[in-house]
């Protein structure tokens, strides 16, 4: 962690990573406000922003007269690697089956429209600023109840005309099944992940506590032999998944 972060964030960090860890395990109780105290050698204040911080996230809950326990929470695991098979059979989305796997009921509320691409936008995509590009936002729910948030970009000389221009119209559900309809074959994806603050709207579309949420940002992007075909940004709340990376080793 970063010397100069503020303490109460340090110390909310620490017992993260231990929740996510399993050194606390689901029920553990946490650390009292006093013994936060002695071991940070802070204020009551910051022992109780730092506990605030994880409440917010949905990671420990208050019980009265006993304590704060970590909650017990049935994470989506995320397992990159095999998730966008092209051999998998029906119509179920990735995100669907992940849900399903963990006991969740997925589902999804989707936007499209076509718009231009930003620079930063064109750059990912290897395409010209200002170029026609397929955005499409979405926000999934587990059991009813916002688990991730995403937002889409494809270059519209891919995809216009064609069955699949609108992501969640067309005859085949992921974007690696959509693309091979139209013989784009995805032999690639690269994705890199961040931890961050959540953004306000964020917060209210993941409906977030606001003092001091984060989230985990995936940044994709699946390429066709080198050319970017589709980029998206992927926000889910932190504490709510395990992501797993399995690769083969060349």
């Amino acid at each position: 962690m970063p010397t100069d972060q503020p303490a109460y964030l340090r110390i909310a960090g620490d017992l993260r990573a231990q929740i996510v860890s399993g050194e606390l395990g689901p029920g553990a109780k946490l650390p009292t406000e006093a013994v936060i105290r002695r071991t940070y050698g802070t204020s009551v204040t910051v022992a109780k922003n730092a506990i605030a911080i994880l409440k917010g996230e949905g990671l420990v809950e208050g019980r009265r007269g006993s304590g704060v326990y970590v909650r017990t929470v049935r994470r989506i695991v995320r397992e990159s690697h095999g998730r966008d098979l092209r051999t998998r059979p029906g119509p179920t989305s990735p995100f669907a089956r992940d849900a399903a796997a963990a006991g969740h009921q997925g589902e999804w509320e989707d936007q499209s429209e076509h718009t231009t691409a930003p620079a930063d936008i064109a750059a990912r995509l290897g395409i010209d600023p200002g170029a026609p590009v397929m955005r499409t936002r979405y926000r999934f729910l587990a059991d009813g109840e916002p688990i991730q948030l995403s937002t889409s970009w494809e270059p519209l000389t891919l995809t216009i005309g064609t069955p699949v221009e609108r992501p969640e119209n067309g005859p085949q559900v992921g974007v690696v099944a959509r693309m091979d309809t139209i013989g784009v074959h995805i032999d690639e994806c690269e994705e890199k992940v961040a931890d961050r603050p959540a953004h306000a709207d964020e917060i209210e579309a993941l409906d977030l506590s606001p003092r001091r949420a984060h989230v985990q940002v995936i940044r994709r992007t699946y390429l066709a032999q080198g050319r970017p075909v589709e980029t998206a940004d992927i926000v889910l709340p932190a504490g709510r998944y395990e992501l797993v990376y399995r690769y083969p080793i060349e």
